[in-house]
């Protein structure tokens, strides 16, 4: 079945606009109630949390009223990066979590992403159980039955103390010096606490949130702020959060930025230098082909998913392997977290520098990325790509010219309306005249 509201990552769209709107949240919280009571068997408890968008006031309220409505109770989180919204929804043992985020968009957007009681991204049937319900009429419950909604007061504690717990015992952050961005969003008022009570010499940026900054000129998606910090301050690592905390971005002594495949690497050849590997690390269709052949070359394999750590989480089950991610900076470390991190991935690429003795530089040196390039293409809504036969000739001749020396790879986003033409190849093929040849077929035709 298609999906009517749900993308690869929730519910994202523009502030006003359909179905960013408080009357349809007010359904989605009735929808979201009803199902998880009758998965549950019982009374229902969803636990919601946000970003610190000006707009999440209003769908926190929204929601709640459908919830409550619903007769479902409702524990209120307040400001929490994404992945303490998972880990609170198993520790109060609530029915689901709901995330009010946009994640790295602009202040302007806002969404909805769901975690099941677990804490991991909601199964396709769910998806499909909620659509349905939202669009059957509220039939609030009898007074006696509605739900009731409570905060969550020491939230941001737990957290804190839970990232701190990852850390293998003993071991500090003592001596190294870093510069962190919070994108004046979810992780502004977590991410400091934990690096300092750890022993980290801080330099704080973009922690400073007024509802309409989040994400603008700083975080994982604008690093530019974040090399200008550490160069600075001299420090020795910079860590970037994008605006809701399940991705991050590192940039080194030098100013350079580390993708995540770089952050895989590092965290993959720890394991495997501590004697705890498995057989292989989990990517997307994005991951840098430079990355499967470093990654070879130890004996470990990369297995590919679709680009969303929903995607990729699967394929960690199926595979049985604890460490995924995403070029982009969704790294998974199941052991420690049942969803992408930013905050405690950090923590673990720390803790390879810390246990080792060695800088990023030196832990990252086996991976060569091959040269990739991006080029994102606007499109119209249900803009067809197979519907285009001359897309596909120009994407046949890129592909010969790329044969045994890269690979073309096209991707409609989840969460904007847009293309993604990926071409990465050694140093014998113009990356860039292959992509923009493609893109501007698709411009075309769009």
């Amino acid at each position: 079945m298609g999906r009517k509201y749900f993308g690869t990552d929730g519910i994202r769209g523009r502030v006003g606009d359909s179905p960013v709107t408080p009357d349809f949240m007010v359904k989605l919280g009735y929808a979201a109630g009803k199902v998880f009571a009758a998965q549950s068997g019982g009374k229902a408890t969803l636990v919601i949390g946000k970003d610190t968008r000006v707009s999440g006031y209003m769908i926190e309220s929204a929601l709640q009223a459908g919830i409550v409505a619903s007769g479902a109770d409702v524990k209120l989180l307040g400001p929490m990066p994404t992945p303490a919204i998972a880990l609170l929804t198993r520790s109060q043992n609530a029915s689901a979590g709901i995330v009010i985020s946009a994640s790295h968009n602009p202040f302007y957007d806002n969404g909805i992403k769901f975690f099941d009681a677990d804490g991991s991204k909601l199964s396709d049937e769910t998806e499909l159980a909620i659509e349905a319900a939202i669009d059957q009429p509220i039939v609030t419950v009898d007074s006696k039955e509605l739900g009731k909604a409570k905060r969550v007061s020491d939230a941001a504690g737990r957290y804190i103390e839970y990232c701190k717990a990852t850390l293998p015992e003993k071991l500090s952050l003592r001596g190294l010096s870093l510069v962190i961005d919070c994108a004046h969003g979810a992780t502004y008022h977590i991410a400091p606490s934990v690096f300092t009570e750890l022993g980290a010499e801080i330099t704080l940026i973009g922690a400073d949130p007024d509802g309409f900054n989040i994400n603008d000129g700083v975080g994982s998606t604008s690093p530019s702020a974040l090399r200008a910090a550490v160069l600075e301050a001299k420090a020795d690592l910079g860590i970037a959060f994008d605006g809701d905390g399940d991705r991050l971005q590192m940039v080194n002594a030098r100013g350079e930025l580390l993708t995540g495949d770089d952050l895989l690497y590092v965290l993959a050849m720890h394991r495997v230098a501590q004697g705890n590997s498995d057989a292989g690390v989990v990517g997307t269709l994005m991951s840098n082909m430079g990355l499967e052949l470093a990654l070879a070359s130890s004996g470990l394999k990369l297995a590919r998913a679709k680009v969303g750590d929903r995607y990729v989480k699967e394929v960690m089950k199926t595979e049985g392997w604890s460490l995924g991610g995403e070029s982009s900076g969704h790294i998974i470390c199941s052991d420690v977290s049942t969803t992408g991190d930013g905050i405690i991935a950090a923590l673990q690429v720390l803790a390879a520098m810390q246990q080792s003795g060695r800088s990023i530089d030196e832990l990252r040196s086996g991976f060569v990325a091959l040269p990739q390039t991006l080029v994102n293409v606007r499109i119209s809504k249900g803009f067809d790509l197979e519907a285009h036969p001359q897309i596909s000739e120009a994407c046949q001749a890129v592909e010969a010219e790329l044969e045994g020396k890269g690979r073309l790879l096209l991707r409609p986003s989840g969460t904007e309306p847009v293309i993604r033409v990926m071409v990465e190849g050694d140093q014998t093929v113009d990356i860039d005249a292959l992509a923009g040849r493609v893109a501007s077929v698709i411009q075309a035709a769009a």
